[in-house]
C-alpha cells in the first residue's frame, strides 16, 4: 500500500495483491473483529494480509465458502426475456437464492476547504454525504479546513462536531493556504505500510516503516515514468496540475499484479495476453442486498478484498516487464514497443469477438453489450522487436 492517488484492483487472475503506502500516517488504529490467525506476533505487509485474508487454507475468504463466486445452475435464456427489467428482475432473484457475496474497498477521498467561516458549509456538505451517499465513502472520507485565524479554527470545529459522527473525519489546519511551504506534508517521502496486532490481540492497526519493499519500490518507480517527460507540454502540465491538486496520502499499489507480471514474461516472453476487470466498483450484494466493510482490516474471512483496475498503469506495467519501459528510461536503446497493447470497454469487446445476437432478448436489450460498463478488456501482443 502507498500514499498517492492511484485506485487499481485485481484482476480476474492478474490483480491478486495490492501494497499501501503512506505519506504523514496519522491514522489511529482500526477495530478488526478479524480471527489473530492471520497476522502473528511480528508486523506484515498488507499485500501479505490480504493474501492471507483472501487465500489462507483455513481462515481466508475463498477458503471458507465453497459459494464465493456464483455459478449458474443453468443457461439465462435470454430470448425468453422481455427486455432490461426482466434481467434485472431476474438475477436479483438468483442473487437471493445463492449465497453470493462481494465486498468492495475504501474509497478515500479528500476535501480542502479554505477560508471556512463558521464551519456551516463543511457541516452542510458532511451533512449530505452521510446522509446521501453510499455509507462506505462517508466513513472514509476526510474533510480539510484551512483556515488562518485561531479563533475560527476552534468556532469550526465545534460546528461540525454537533453531529459526532463528523468529528474523526473533520480537522482544522490552522495556517495561511497562500504559504506554500503549508502544504509540504503532501510531498514527504513515500512510506510502506504493514499489518500488527495491538497488545489486546484483537485489534489490527496500521504500521508505518521506511519504504524497501523491491516490489513496492519497482511499482512506484513505473507509476511515476512518464513517456513523455522530454516534452515540455507535458511538465507544463504536470507542474500545474501538481499545484492544484497536491499528492494525495494513501496509495494502493498493484504489486501482486507486477509479480505475477514479471514471472509471465520471464517466462513466456512471446505470450498473448488478455486480461478483463473492473474499472470502477458498483455496490455490492449479499442475499440480495447490497454489503460491504468500511475498512479492508475488518474483513473476517467472509469477504472478498479487490479493487478496480487502472488499465493505463497495468499497460504501462506490462512495458515495464517486458523491458521495453526500462531501456526508455535508461536511454539504452531507441528500439520500438515489445508488446501491442489495446484496451477495449467490454460491449466494444464483445462485438468484435464475442456472440451478441446469443445474448439478445425480446425488445433488442442486450446485457452482454448494455450492462458491464464498469469493465474492460485488456489485450497484449509481441511485435517483431520481441526475440
Amino acid at each position: 500500500m502507498l500514499s498517492r492517488t492511484l485506485t487499481t484492483k485485481t484482476l480476474p487472475f492478474i490483480f491478486n495483491v495490492v501494497d499501501l503506502i503512506a505519506v504523514n500516517p496519522c491514522q489511529p488504529p482500526l477495530k478488526a473483529l478479524f480471527s489473530t490467525h492471520i497476522v502473528g506476533d511480528k508486523p506484515v505487509l498488507v499485500r501479505d494480509f490480504i493474501h492471507s485474508a483472501l487465500y489462507h487454507p483455513k481462515h481466508g475468504y475463498f477458503s471458507q465458502r465453497s459459494r464465493s463466486v456464483g455459478v449458474l445452475d443453468a443457461a439465462i435464456k435470454f430470448n425468453q426475456l422481455q427486455g432490461r427489467k426482466a434481467y434485472m428482475k431476474h438475477v436479483d432473484k438468483i442473487y437471493k437464492q445463492s449465497e453470493i457475496s462481494w465486498f468492495t474497498p475504501v474509497e478515500l477521498f479528500k476535501i480542502y476547504e479554505i477560508g471556512g467561516g463558521s464551519g456551516t458549509c463543511a457541516k452542510g456538505v458532511m451533512d449530505y454525504i452521510m446522509l446521501n451517499a453510499p455509507e462506505r465513502v462517508y466513513n472514509n472520507m476526510t474533510y480539510i479546513s484551512v483556515e488562518i485565524s485561531p479563533s475560527l479554527a476552534e468556532i469550526q470545529k465545534e460546528t461540525v462536531g454537533q453531529v459526532s459522527s463528523h468529528s474523526s473525519k473533520f480537522r482544522v489546519e490552522c495556517r495561511d493556504a497562500a504559504d506554500r511551504a503549508g502544504w509540504e506534508n503532501q510531498v514527504s517521502p513515500w512510506m510502506e505500510v504493514w499489518v500488527e496486532k495491538q497488545h489486546d490481540r484483537e485489534t489490527l492497526t496500521e504500521l508505518y516503516k521506511p519504504l524497501e519493499d523491491p516490489l513496492i519500490t519497482r511499482c512506484i518507480e513505473i507509476m511515476e515514468f512518464d513517456e513523455n517527460h522530454n516534452t515540455q507540454r507535458s511538465g507544463m502540465l504536470k507542474n500545474i496540475w501538481s499545484k492544484v491538486f497536491p499528492k494525495p496520502r494513501r496509495c494502493w499499489l498493484p504489486t501482486g499484479c507486477l509479480k505475477l507480471l514479471e514471472v509471465l514474461h520471464d517466462a513466456l516472453p512471446k505470450m498473448s495476453l488478455i486480461a478483463s476487470d473492473f474499472t470502477f466498483l458498483p455496490d455490492v450484494k449479499k442475499d440480495g442486498s447490497s454489503t460491504d466493510y468500511g475498512n479492508y482490516l475488518d474483513a473476517k474471512g467472509d469477504a472478498d478484498i479487490f479493487f478496480p483496475t487502472d488499465f493505463l498503469l497495468l499497460e504501462r506495467m506490462d512495458h515495464y516487464c517486458s523491458g521495453w519501459l526500462k531501456m526508455q528510461k535508461d536511454k539504452s536503446s531507441k528500439q520500438g514497443k515489445k508488446r501491442r497493447t489495446l484496451t477495449l470497454d467490454t460491449s466494444s469487446f464483445m462485438e468484435e469477438f464475442g456472440l451478441p445476437t446469443k445474448t439478445r432478448t425480446k425488445d433488442g436489450y442486450n446485457p452482454l453489450l448494455d450492462d458491464f460498463k464498469n469493465t474492460k478488456f485488456y489485450l497484449s501482443v509481441p511485435t517483431h522487436n520481441t526475440k
